[in-house]
């Protein structure tokens, strides 16, 4: 399997692929060439949370190489998550209606939740911030008033930015970016993120100090390391991880103290993401954060202005063969999803070097908790089936109408996530009607993908 990247992203190790080209029109060719292909039958695995280029992928994935990916390895439900915006949703449903693969997207963004002004919660030194995300976006064109939302988030991450290399580069003198020349290329839609600048900041200063062993001096010296902490020059995890931590995060010369005028509240996020017809989703680390020990009582918070669903990344709250606190809170948390009958999400993320492409189903630690990841991805590519073609998704005034409990809802989008895939749509789409039941609903699943 190839592992080239675009070398007009900041990624690459190997030569340019077509899949990865910032030209759509490119990587579009390069996915109906890639079609052709025959491709294994589906298995009980899935990653609804993972980045591509939009935002950062640290292969440096498209959202149609993302997609290629997960038909060669065989992923029941795929799923792609982007920073402050939706530029790889078309895209993406395109790639799955191609591929036969069923597929999702979300956006997150970070919130402030005033009742947990006091406590950390999963941005770790950021009392009352919390990453927060809506999931099943079906379509681009949303209301006036949540473009202007998203809008917002896009100019506001942006100036968050050029502050931050402002502060850096004053820092890092004489490395300096101009962030329009140096940051805003290594994206194909001018949405950056902090690892984009970190990246730029290696490369600018590689090019300044080409020997190598003047180079790690000079990030010895700027990082307050010893030069031996320095690694995977110019621009690999060792150094960009080091860099990120050192002048962006907490204790930083580049970081700001967020306070309750830094982010949205959570409620107006979830407002935006009900108007695109999507779902409010709950985002969790790993448990040991002052507010996620009160996961109960945040979940409440959350509920009470939308959130229908929750997030997580699993891989990182576990060491294989070694079960500790991390793993033991996981459990809790995906039992505590059960019982409020909140679709699981979950995936890798993708956007830092060496996360998986897709979770080890098959550990000890993620077989027992696999039916919980399966249902929610399955209910999430119901949603956005259903939304995308009816207005008849998870939260919609069909749904409310057509089952006495949330657990009977769950259980008819996972039975139509399972039983439907994209390969039925054009006859689904001519039949379906708000009229219907849901079991008139899942019957027809059933019929147009046979």
């Amino acid at each position: 399997k190839s592992e080239s990247f675009n070398k007009s992203c900041p990624f690459h190790t190997m030569s340019k692929t077509a899949i990865d080209d910032f030209s759509a029109t490119v990587r579009r060719q390069a996915l109906d060439e890639a079609a052709a292909a025959t491709f294994p039958a589906a298995q009980p695995i899935v990653n609804v949370h993972a980045h591509t280029f939009f935002s950062y992928n640290y292969r440096g994935y498209s959202p149609s190489h993302f997609a290629l990916e997960s038909k060669r390895r065989g992923l029941a439900v795929s799923g792609i998550v982007e920073f402050d915006c939706l530029d790889g949703l078309d895209e993406f449903l395109a790639a799955g209606l191609l591929l036969d693969l069923k597929t999702s997207i979300g956006l997150e963004s970070r919130v402030y939740v005033p009742e947990f002004g006091d406590r950390e919660i999963n941005s770790p030194g950021e009392p009352g911030i919390s990453y927060h995300m809506g999931i099943g976006f079906s379509s681009t064109d949303i209301p006036q008033e949540a473009q202007t939302y998203m809008d917002g988030l896009r100019a506001t991450s942006a100036e968050r930015n050029r502050g931050l290399v402002d502060r850096v580069n004053a820092h890092l003198d004489p490395v300096a970016l101009d962030y329009e020349a140096d940051v805003l290329p290594l994206t194909p839609s001018g949405n950056a993120t902090e690892r984009h600048i970190c990246v730029a900041y290696g490369r600018k200063a590689s090019a300044q100090f080409p020997d190598e062993e003047a180079l790690a001096r000079f990030w010895a010296d700027k990082l307050g390391v010893e030069v031996d902490q320095v690694a995977d020059l110019p621009d690999g995890r060792g150094l960009t991880d080091l860099l990120r931590s050192k002048t962006m995060k907490s204790g930083g010369v580049g970081y700001v103290q967020p306070d309750s005028g830094s982010f949205p509240h959570m409620p107006d996020m979830n407002r935006f993401t009900l108007l695109c017809g999507a779902i409010p989703t709950l985002t969790w680390l790993d448990g040991c954060s002052a507010g996620e020990e009160a996961i109960e009582e945040l979940t409440d918070v959350a509920m009470a202005t939308g959130v229908a669903a929750f997030n997580v990344i699993p891989d990182r709250n576990y060491t294989p063969g070694s079960p500790d606190q991390k793993l033991a809170n996981l459990q809790e948390v995906v039992a505590m999803t059960e019982r409020r009958g909140l679709p699981l999400i979950g995936g890798t993320e993708m956007n830092s070097p060496g996360q998986k492409f897709v979770d080890d189903f098959d550990s000890d630690a993620l077989y027992p908790l696999r039916p919980a990841f399966l249902k929610g991805a399955h209910i999430l590519y119901a949603h956005t089936v259903l939304q995308g073609m009816a207005g008849m998704g998870y939260l919609s005034e069909w749904a409310k109408n057509s089952f006495p409990d949330v657990f009977a809802k769950n259980d008819f989008f996972n039975a139509f996530g399972e039983a439907f895939s994209p390969r039925g749509e054009d006859r689904l789409r001519d039949k379906l009607s708000s009229e219907r039941g849901p079991d008139e609903v899942l019957e027809l699943a059933r019929f147009v993908v046979t």
